[in-house]
């Protein structure tokens, strides 16, 4: 039996990756079996994309896969599913036994599985665009389920009975709209009418799971017409119900009086960065969250949204940041120095400046602000944007105060005189601070 071996994480060469996946497919025929590319890789190749990897589908049992091949991860054997292990640069192939499933118990995966042939692995897929196959050596298409028909009429089709697809995994739902989004495709009305329907059943599903969609949405270029989607579709009434605030409430935006705030919203999540990282994304979805007549509180509505889906702290923390400080930079010219330098010395500052400015140009607005801030942080007019503290914790000792509460209070108001240039070293500094506690009288026995 092959060597079994972790994958090694090593950014693979596209190049070397569909190199090697065409090796993977020689290496199972040289040695008497069936192999084909398989599923999304195909779907990419008649789009005219690069896939980002490549699945192999096979009549060789997983047994057989890890003997013809020296370095294997079984990633789930039951499944027939195992990874091949390439060289250096050339990343890993998936490879999966030809399969039909037997029922849906949990709404996730197969009860049993029975190892078929291609037509039958094609029919147990999800959409007819993930259900092709191809052969890189003869570089011919075999298509069981019309999903290159589909692609070229640009539909999107669920294999066999949507509801019945839609019932095996009800995540299909959501996969359904990011699918249909992100390659401009119009969803075939059997499969839309399944979608309406189930949509509710949506809350069976895993939390992280639905998470895991809605960051590869957002993220995406196609953000806008998923989130809209799933609005229309009656999921975003499930999934993050927070949004629902938004339709109907006019945007008060001058240049488009025809705007509703979920509009608005999806004017701003398009203007974003091409490729945002998924915390300014969500805060994009959420920044007219609060605004007008909407009623709800954006950070609030963030909250409760991501304890929900279970996002990950550091993405929830990014996105929190953001909202609650989109306010404070509508009119950066009039804040007080120190204030502006503590709010452009922050790590989040440029995502806060994408967001503004996708919000000015979503509502056809001057991005004056933006400019502004984005002079200041190159040419620091006003000095260093994140200078050394002249004086710390140790110095408020050596004048003899007592550590306290109040320590904290007299080092954010000495870093200020400093990012205000009130003071240019530690002497002038500390004298100044000396002015400053006898002037408030608190003297050294009550800090």
């Amino acid at each position: 039996m092959g060597e079994q071996t972790q994958a090694r994480r090593v950014p693979a060469d596209q190049g070397r990756r569909r190199e090697f996946a065409v090796q993977v497919v020689r290496g199972l025929r040289d040695a008497g079996h069936q192999a084909l590319w398989a599923g999304g890789c195909v779907r990419d190749l008649l789009i005219g994309l690069t896939p980002s990897d490549y699945d192999v589908a096979t009549d060789a049992p997983p047994e057989r896969v890890m003997q013809i091949f020296r370095r294997t991860v079984p990633v789930g054997v039951s499944f027939g599913v195992v990874k091949v292990i390439g060289p250096r640069g050339a990343g890993e192939v998936e490879v999966a036994t030809f399969r039909s499933d037997g029922a849906y118990i949990d709404g996730r995966r197969p009860e049993s599985v029975v190892f078929s042939s291609p037509e039958e692995d094609a029919s147990r897929r999800d959409f007819t665009i993930n259900g092709m196959f191809f052969d890189p050596i003869s570089e011919a298409i075999i298509d069981y389920v019309g999903g290159k028909e589909d692609l070229d009429r640009g539909l999107l089709r669920a294999i066999g009975d949507p509801a019945a697809r839609f019932k095996e995994d009800k995540l299909r739902l959501v996969r359904a709209v990011r699918f249909a989004a992100r390659f401009g495709l119009r969803i075939e009305p059997e499969t839309e009418a399944a979608l309406r329907a189930m949509a509710p059943e949506i809350t069976v599903v895993a939390a992280e799971r639905i998470a895991q969609e809605l960051r590869r949405m957002l993220v995406h270029p196609s953000r806008s017409a998923a989130m809209r989607v799933l609005m229309d579709f009656g999921l975003a009434a499930v999934i993050v119900p927070e949004l629902l605030c938004l339709v109907g409430v006019p945007a008060g935006v001058a240049a488009r009086p025809d705007r509703d705030r979920w509009e608005q919203t999806l004017a701003v999540i398009d203007a974003l960065p091409h490729d945002p990282s998924f915390g300014l994304a969500l805060a994009g979805l959420f920044c007219e969250v609060g605004r007008g007549a909407t009623g709800s509180d954006p950070v609030e509505a963030l909250d409760r949204a991501a304890d929900r889906l279970k996002f990950a702290n550091v993405e929830r923390d990014a996105a929190r940041w953001l909202v609650s400080h989109h306010a404070a930079l509508v009119e950066p010219k009039s804040l007080p120095v120190a204030r502006l330098k503590r709010l452009l010395a922050e790590p989040g500052i440029a995502e806060l400046l994408a967001l503004h400015r996708a919000a000015a140009e979503a509502a056809d607005l001057p991005i004056g602000h933006v400019s502004f801030c984005e002079q200041y942080l190159r040419d620091e007019p006003d000095g260093p944007i994140r200078p050394v503290p002249l004086i710390d914790g140790n110095d408020l000792k050596a004048m003899g105060l007592r550590p306290g509460p109040a320590f904290k209070q007299w080092l954010d108001r000495s870093y200020d005189a400093q990012l205000e240039g009130k003071v240019a070293n530690q002497g002038e500094a500390i004298a100044w601070l000396r002015r400053q506690i006898e002037a408030d009288g608190s003297g050294s026995a009550s800090i």
